[in-house]
């Protein structure tokens, strides 16, 4: 019985976490090695979970599922990373909105992706991490192996690297986007 209990109590845990991560983790599996299989990759992520020791885990579960995915993606294929394409996002926003206002997202939306793609990777990574897995500088640090002040400086400049991109492609001034320094 007491075993029992354990086992409910670890499925609950591990499920909370895929509740929780799940869609984050496939965005972000995406960026490394493509839609076609970051589903593997997740997948294989939350086996490790199920295996892993919870104390050791507990108190930096998102910054050790983001580590253990990236480090899944790699071995699974290196060659395959890639930045999916932000075109294939969803635009819509309103029901009402004309086809206008769709074009000029749809367009802002390819200059945004490919201002993305145009980073580094390092600053790529950490930009995903921060912007669309939600992750603070110090889940980031612990999962790009680097320091928190290290995470700072690279979201830094790749977000002024990205309005410089942005700005150009527009024919406009960077300083219209927003400080760059």
């Amino acid at each position: 019985v007491h075993s029992k209990a354990m086992q409910d109590e670890a499925a609950r845990w591990v499920m909370d976490a895929l509740t929780r991560y799940e869609a984050a983790l496939l965005r972000y599996a995406t960026t490394l090695v493509g839609e076609s299989q970051a589903a593997d990759v997740v997948q294989d992520t939350f086996l490790e979970l199920c295996r892993a020791n919870r104390e050791s885990v507990e108190g930096h579960l998102a910054a050790w599922l983001f580590t253990v995915c990236k480090h899944r993606a790699f071995d699974l294929s290196r060659k395959a990373r890639r930045l999916h394409s932000l075109e294939e996002a969803d635009v819509n926003e309103a029901p009402d909105s004309g086809p206008v206002s769709k074009l000029e997202r749809k367009e802002a939306m390819t200059r945004i992706g490919a201002a993305l793609e145009s980073l580094p990777e390092r600053e790529r990574e950490a930009l995903v991490l921060k912007l669309d897995a939600g992750l603070s500088y110090r889940e980031i640090a612990e999962v790009m192996g680097l320091t928190t002040s290290n995470v700072g400086f690279i979201l830094h400049t790749a977000v002024t690297r990205m309005k410089r991109e942005i700005a150009a492609e527009s024919g406009l001034p960077a300083r219209t986007l927003g400080r760059t320094s």
